[in-house]
């Protein structure tokens, strides 16, 4: 039988559900997963990998690599698309209002994600790992969307 102190806080719950999205990614170089929740929902999910029908980087290899591309540098110059855009897409295709939305993510978002997100009307994210892009921050910051670290448990910007 589970103990009340092993049920897991929505946050904790919510965001293992995005490290198990994470899971489908077929990104070489760094495993993705964003939830889209609203009212303790989850509206919509989202991975990081190619667009629907075309070849995944597993099956192609990493142009990023072959380039040595550094990460958060040249965005354009991968097949894939990152798990928060994913995540907003599959909101748009099915017709899903995300506006006062939170987003948990296994990583913070970058700077064009972050811009996404904005616009999509999404007002908290929850995130584990860093990610260096002061931009992103700044971009939340001054838009008023709340962030938090979930590896730290403090506010990692935004409001």
């Amino acid at each position: 039988m589970l103990n009340k102190g092993d049920r897991p806080s929505w946050e904790t719950y919510f965001m293992d559900i995005a490290m198990l999205v994470a899971k489908r990614s077929t990104c070489l170089r760094r495993a993705v997963g964003a939830i889209i929740v609203k009212d303790k929902r989850i509206l919509t999910t989202g991975y990081n990998g190619a667009p629907t029908g075309i070849k995944h980087c597993i099956e192609t290899g990493c142009l990023r690599e072959k380039l040595n591309v550094a990460s958060g540098e040249r965005h354009e110059l991968c097949r894939g698309i990152h798990a928060e855009q994913n995540a907003i897409i599959q909101a748009a295709f099915h017709g899903v209002s995300i506006k006062g939305a939170e987003l948990f993510c296994t990583n913070q978002p970058c700077s064009i994600c972050a811009k996404m997100i904005i616009n999509a009307g999404i007002k908290k994210i929850y995130y584990g790992e860093g990610y260096a892009d002061p931009m992103a921050t700044e971009m939340f910051n001054e838009a008023g969307v709340e962030m938090i670290d979930l590896d730290t448990g403090k506010d990692g910007g935004g409001l």
